[in-house]
C-alpha cells in the first residue's frame, strides 16, 4: 500500500517489467496519460465486463477510441460540512461568494474553525477544483493552458488565488494551513473543532468511523454571483482499474476485473468503503453514500485538476496556492507558476 501521492510518483516504474501489478489502478489526467504513452495499459475495449458500467462514467479511462482503464469510484471533490453545526447556527448553503464569506464569519464568531484545510499535501489539489470551476467555467481551460492558449496570469486564476488569500487572511482556515497535513486537518473536523473539511467525499466514511455522531454533507464554494454560476460542484471518476500490458497472467487479470464488475461485489465495496461506484445497478445502504446521493442530479463538473496532463504543470498550479497561503501576492504566485508552465510547454 502506498499513499496516493507516492503511488502516483512510483507506479509506472513498478509496472514496466511486468513482475508486479497484473491488475493496477491509475489516476485520471497526468498519470493516465503517462502510463498510456508508455504502452502499459492492456486494451479492454472488447471485454464483456465493460458493459457493466455506466458509459458516461468510464470515459476518463478512454484514449484514441479505446478503453484502457475503467474508473471504479465516483467521487465528489468538494468540501464536507458538519450539518449539525450549520443547522444550530442557522446557516443555509451559500449561493454566491458573499454568502460564503458571511457563513465563514458566522462560524468563526461562534468559535469554530470555518475550514480545516490540509495545505501541506492534498488540500490545494482538492479545493482548487470548486474554487476555479465557476471562475473559469470552460471545462477545457487547463488543456488550453497546456496548449499556450491561456495563462495563469489572466483573471480566472489570479482571482482564484486572490480568493484563497481572502479565506486565509480572514482566518477562515486554521493557523498554519500551508503546514497542515491531511491527518491533522481530518482530526479538527472529526473532533468538531472545524465545521468544514476542505477535501472531498472520499473522506466521509473515515470521518464517520472517527466520530459516529457526525452528520455530514457536501458543499461547494460558489466564487461568483449566483446568476453567474454554471456549476454546483465537482465530480471525479477515478480509481481506474487496468491490466498491465506486460502481465504474464492477462486472462486471470481479466477474470478479476470481471468479478469486481458484478453489481453485488461493487455494492459490497461501495457500502464498505463509503465510495460511490460506476457499476450499474448498485444499491447503497451506508449513511455516507445516501448523504451524497443528491449530487447525482446536480450540475457537476469533472475535476479540473485531472484535466492537466503534465505533472509538472499540475504541481506548479497547486504550488501557487501554497505560495499564496505562505504570503506571496496572488499576481506574483500566478506569474511564477506560469513561468514553469512556459518552460514545460516550450514557450
Amino acid at each position: 500500500m502506498f499513499p496516493s501521492d507516492q503511488y502516483q510518483a512510483t507506479a509506472q516504474a513498478k509496472l514496466v517489467d511486468g513482475s508486479v501489478g497484473d491488475v493496477f489502478t491509475a489516476f485520471p489526467g497526468a498519470q493516465f496519460e503517462a502510463i498510456a504513452k508508455a504502452g502499459l495499459f492492456l486494451d479492454l475495449s472488447g471485454e464483456s465486463f465493460v458493459s457493466a458500467y455506466t458509459p458516461s462514467l468510464i470515459e476518463a479511462g478512454q484514449k484514441d477510441g479505446k478503453q484502457y482503464a475503467i474508473p471504479y469510484q465516483l467521487v465528489y471533490n468538494m468540501p464536507i460540512y458538519n450539518v449539525t453545526i450549520f443547522d444550530e447556527l442557522g446557516i443555509e448553503i451559500p449561493q454566491d461568494w458573499d454568502q460564503f464569506l458571511a457563513a465563514m464569519e458566522t462560524l468563526k464568531q461562534a468559535g469554530y474553525i470555518p475550514i480545516a484545510f490540509p495545505g501541506a499535501d492534498i488540500g490545494p489539489g482538492q479545493l482548487m477544483n470548486t474554487m476555479v470551476m465557476n471562475n473559469a467555467p470552460d471545462e477545457e481551460i487547463f488543456g488550453k493552458l497546456e496548449a499556450g492558449e491561456t495563462k495563469l496570469t489572466e483573471e480566472w486564476w489570479v482571482k482564484t488565488l486572490t480568493q484563497f488569500k481572502e479565506l486565509n487572511d480572514k482566518g477562515y482556515f486554521q493557523k498554519d494551513a500551508v503546514g497542515t497535513k491531511t491527518d491533522a486537518a481530518n482530526a479538527l473536523f472529526i473532533q468538531e473543532k472545524a465545521a468544514i473539511l476542505g477535501t472531498g467525499s472520499f473522506q466521509l466514511a473515515g470521518n464517520k468511523a472517527g466520530n459516529p455522531n457526525l452528520v455530514q454533507g457536501l458543499l461547494a464554494p460558489i466564487t461568483v454571483a449566483a446568476d453567474e454560476a454554471v456549476f454546483e460542484g465537482i465530480h471525479t471518476t477515478t480509481y481506474m482499474l487496468a491490466i498491465n500490458s506486460k502481465s504474464k497472467h492477462p486472462e486471470e487479470a481479466k477474470l478479476f476485473l470481471q468479478y469486481l464488475s458484478r453489481a453485488e461485489v461493487a455494492a459490497e465495496y461501495a457500502n464498505g468503503t463509503g465510495q460511490n461506484v460506476t457499476v450499474d445497478g448498485v444499491e447503497y445502504t451506508s449513511d455516507e453514500l445516501k448523504a451524497v446521493s443528491e449530487w447525482t442530479s446536480k450540475k457537476t463538473r469533472f475535476q479540473p485538476r485531472f484535466k492537466i496532463n503534465n505533472a509538472e504543470v499540475q504541481k506548479a498550479i497547486t504550488s501557487s496556492i501554497q505560495a499564496v497561503l505562505g504570503g506571496i501576492e496572488p499576481s506574483q504566485a500566478a506569474a511564477d507558476a506560469q513561468a514553469i508552465v512556459d518552460q514545460q510547454i516550450g514557450r
